[in-house]
């Protein structure tokens, strides 16, 4: 696997012979909190004023190496972008290196910059990109929630876990995983994130609340996890109100130590209810 400095020194080398007018790195490998392995991607913009001339021909990119697999999103279909004029070379290579590599107009730099506020200047000679950012992943820590915030997360919780009984009741075991992790779940993980705000501060939970349980007591990893058996209805019925129990608590300790309101009532009809089903 090439070092980074080898991949830092290719990157320069190609945007100089593409004729590129500054080069950024943002994305994980300019955080500073963000632990470093070797699966960590080379986040790229190169800002160029011949975009049509190197996407008509794109020999320029065997430069960086054999690609392993690639992707294309301002040329897809079932996944449209919405880059606007920038185009992305997404690129995995063999040697296990990865460049997610974006042609970026001059004219829309400025947008660019809105959107990747964490950025390191790797060439410049025109100051385009400057005023150079500061490194600290401030910007993406999770902030304490205003009190509607926290009610919209209890509201949207108990909502969908009647979802996920009538998935679990018409024996529709993808609708209900679907309803029960990708909603319920990120639910319950998103009020442990602001337990872990309203104890230590701003944090950085990471995408996908990767870094949440190193804020956490071994306990709640432990708890967490044991949520996530799907292998048969009945796991899945247990995994909800299981769920369903951990939220309660957790919202009702969250809603009594920062004195905000939380609908009781609601979560407890809301209980009833999925036990009644569970058991009919």
């Amino acid at each position: 696997m090439r070092s980074e400095e080898e991949m830092r020194t290719l990157i320069l080398a190609v945007a100089q012979e593409i004729g590129a007018k500054a080069v950024a790195l943002s994305g994980s490998r300019v955080n500073p909190c963000v632990p470093k392995d070797d699966f960590q991607d080379y986040d790229i913009v190169y800002v160029v004023e011949n975009k049509t001339e190197l996407l008509e021909n794109r020999a320029w990119l065997k430069r960086f190496g054999e690609i392993l697999v690639s992707q294309r999103p301002e040329e897809m279909t079932l996944f449209p972008s919405t880059l606007g004029e920038r185009f992305t070379f997404l690129m995995l290579f063999k040697d296990g290196n990865r460049i997610d590599l974006t042609l970026c107009p001059l004219s829309f730099v400025e947008q660019w910059r809105v959107e990747e506020p964490l950025f390191q200047v790797l060439a410049d000679p025109e100051n385009i990109l400057q005023p150079a950012p500061q490194l600290t992943d401030e910007i993406y820590r999770t902030q304490v929630p205003s009190e509607a915030m926290f009610q919209d997360c209890c509201n949207e919780f108990w909502w969908v876990t009647t979802y996920v009984v009538k998935g679990l009741v018409r024996h529709e075991q993808t609708y209900t995983v679907d309803h029960l992790y990708g909603i319920c779940h990120q639910e319950l993980l998103r009020l442990l994130s602001w337990q872990v705000v309203r104890q230590q501060g701003p944090v950085n939970v990471g995408k996908n609340y990767k870094y949440l349980f190193t804020y956490l007591d071994a306990a709640y990893k432990q708890k967490f996890q044991s949520l996530l058996d799907f292998s048969s209805e009945s796991n899945i019925a247990q995994s909800l109100l299981a769920t369903q129990r951990f939220f309660h608590e957790e919202a009702q300790l969250y809603a009594t130590q920062t004195k905000v309101s939380y609908d009781k009532v609601t979560a407890e009809n809301v209980i009833a209810y999925t036990q009644k089903w569970m058991n009919s």
